[in-house]
């Protein structure tokens, strides 16, 4: 899976809305969702914040075989 397929997995598994992670990070939902598609990519500084609110590591965000 991509960065944005992992963000959008965990998220979802935590119950999380795009609108709430994208606020937590100090981001736009739509950025969020441009992330989650794949169309855009997080900075590190982004990922690393976004890691953090889904209670993860980075690495595994980064990781290209989650499921």
């Amino acid at each position: 899976m991509s960065v944005g397929e992992n963000i959008r997995h965990t998220r979802e598994q935590m119950g999380l809305t795009q609108v709430y992670v994208a606020e937590q990070a100090g981001v736009t939902q739509a950025m969020l969702c441009q992330i989650e598609r794949g169309t855009k990519n997080p900075s590190l500084q982004l990922g690393a914040e976004i890691a953090k609110i889904l209670n993860c590591s980075l690495e595994s965000l980064l990781a290209s075989d989650n499921k």
